[in-house]
């Protein structure tokens, strides 16, 4: 059944880039937890031991203030064909932004897409498996283009302000690394 481990192994890396679809966990020291489902060529395996996503913008930022809370941050990859498992990452993450001096090595790595905010990178302490004897199998058709297409019409304008509305504050009042540098600059 499920085994723990230090790190990634080369069989969890091959399994991690089969998927289409992975979901991130976070929680602040006092507030809700989150749960967060990641679609998109969007997520870098930089070592066994690290991990990074290009994260977009959406509708909230809760990510990113429960990392700049606390680091904590877990990722979970599920087979919905073959062979049954569920990949746990366990670490710490960090958020950084375009305007960071880590971006341009890490943003390097990625197609950065239309409403691309932040990358998330986590250093990973513990990989674990599980049977993921129940999770059902689903067919893949292909990835949205929704938000891709919004934030193309949006431009950096509009994104910037609807950044400044929407991904400044946690549901729970964290102020997120994008509110921070917003308040940096006076917005």
């Amino acid at each position: 059944m499920g085994k723990l481990f230090p790190a990634l192994l080369p069989e969890h890396e091959a399994f991690i880039a089969k998927q289409k679809l992975f979901f991130v966990g976070s929680a602040p020291t006092d507030g809700h937890v989150n749960l967060s489902p990641k679609g998109h060529d969007v997520l870098r395996v930089l070592s066994p031991t690290e991990v990074a996503y290009l994260d977009l913008t959406g509708s909230g930022n809760e990510t990113s203030a429960h990392l700049d809370d606390n680091g904590r941050i877990t990722l979970m990859f599920v087979a919905f064909e073959g062979a049954p498992m569920i990949l746990r990452l366990y670490g710490q993450g960090q958020v950084i932004l375009p305007d960071s001096p880590e971006w341009e090595a890490l943003a390097s790595r990625f197609e950065l897409l239309p409403g691309a905010r932040q990358i998330i990178r986590a250093e990973i302490h513990a990989v674990k498996t599980s049977c993921g004897f129940s999770v059902p199998f689903f067919h893949y058709e292909g990835e949205r283009d929704m938000l891709q297409r919004w934030a193309a019409t949006k431009g950096e304008q509009g994104l910037d302000a609807y950044r400044q509305e929407k991904n400044a504050v946690s549901m729970d009042g964290w102020v997120t690394p994008i509110g921070q540098r917003l308040r940096e600059q006076g917005q």
